[in-house]
Order: structure tokens, then sequence, then C-alpha cells
């Protein structure tokens, strides 16, 4: 990970941006993240955006990460915390209304501690929690 000091303002290169971007606890937990799904499970980058903004009735909003598939329709949301946050059910209410408008069938919510992924099931239509965070390959 690259960091660097910018007008007295600790900034870390964002590898999906390709930009240096203000490292805040939050931000912290994106980038390892990221770069935990890139090296560990095969995620490719370019299928990957960062502050992905979205329209939900009148609110402008924006997605933390949004994986794609090979076809860029739009298959994980993830949503980041600071790690002193913890992920409840306010923080999956926050990402389902995010899917209102994108209609995945993966969930991934992170403090960089503690992480949470979601699969839909489409027989019993209802989430399941996954026991793991699973590979590209498997999505």
């Amino acid at each position: 990970m690259k960091i660097r000091q910018e007008n007295g303002k600790t900034m870390v290169l964002d590898i999906l941006r390709r930009r240096y971007v203000r490292l805040t606890p939050e931000e912290m937990v994106r980038q390892c993240f990221v770069n935990f799904l890139v090296e560990y499970k095969g995620y490719p980058t370019a299928l990957i955006g960062n502050e992905v903004q979205l329209i939900v009735g009148e609110k402008k909003l924006r997605c933390d990460s949004v994986l794609y598939d090979r076809d860029m329709q739009p298959r994980m949301i993830m949503e980041y915390k600071a790690p002193d946050i913890e992920i409840t059910e306010k923080v999956l209410h926050q990402i389902l209304s995010y899917n209102t408008q994108l209609n995945v069938k993966y969930l991934m919510m992170s403090n960089g501690t503690q992480h949470v992924c979601l699969r839909y099931n489409d027989d019993t239509c209802k989430w399941e929690f996954m026991p793991e965070i699973p590979n590209y390959a498997d999505l």
C-alpha cells in the first residue's frame, strides 16, 4: 500500500481509482479489503468500482464498492466501516437500500476485523450468511 503526506494530510493510493485519497479509518479498511480480494480471492481490479453513485428515491447515495461480472452487471455490493463501528442490522439495512437499485446476489460488509458476506437464495427468496468470503471464480 502506498501512503504519502499531502498538505498535512495522510493519503493512500486507491488501486482502483488510481489516485491518492485521504486515509481515514474507513478508507484503510477499504484499501486493505480490496487488496485482499484482489491478491487472495482472485477478484479482477477492472471489475471493482469504488464510490459508485446511485439514486435511491430522491437521494444520491454512494456504494463503497461494487463488484461487476464480466458483462459489467453488478454482482456484489461492499460496505466498509471504520474498525470501531460494529457490523449491525443498521449496516445491513444500509446495504440493502443500495440493492433496491442494483439487485445483486451478494452483499459484503467489513470493519476490518468483522466480515459478513450474504448470498441471495433464489429458491427460498432469503439472504443466507456465507461461512467465508468467496473466491471470484465461485460467484
